[in-house]
């Protein structure tokens, strides 16, 4: 019987580990690339802007 419980210790820390990699590894926001693609754009005349001051 104590073997039986050696063996369900690992069992159980699989399934955990198993859970927590579906857990983690979910879609947590579907938003589009289009509000990364305009703070990209900002950020680009932003910088050109920058640059031509110089």
């Amino acid at each position: 019987m104590a073997a039986l419980m050696w063996l369900l210790i690992p069992v159980v820390a699989a399934v955990g580990a198993g859970l927590w990699g579906i857990w983690a590894g979910r879609n947590r926001h579907k938003t589009g690339d289009a509000s990364e693609l305009s703070g990209y754009s900002r950020f680009r005349e932003a910088m050109e802007k920058s640059h031509s001051g110089t």
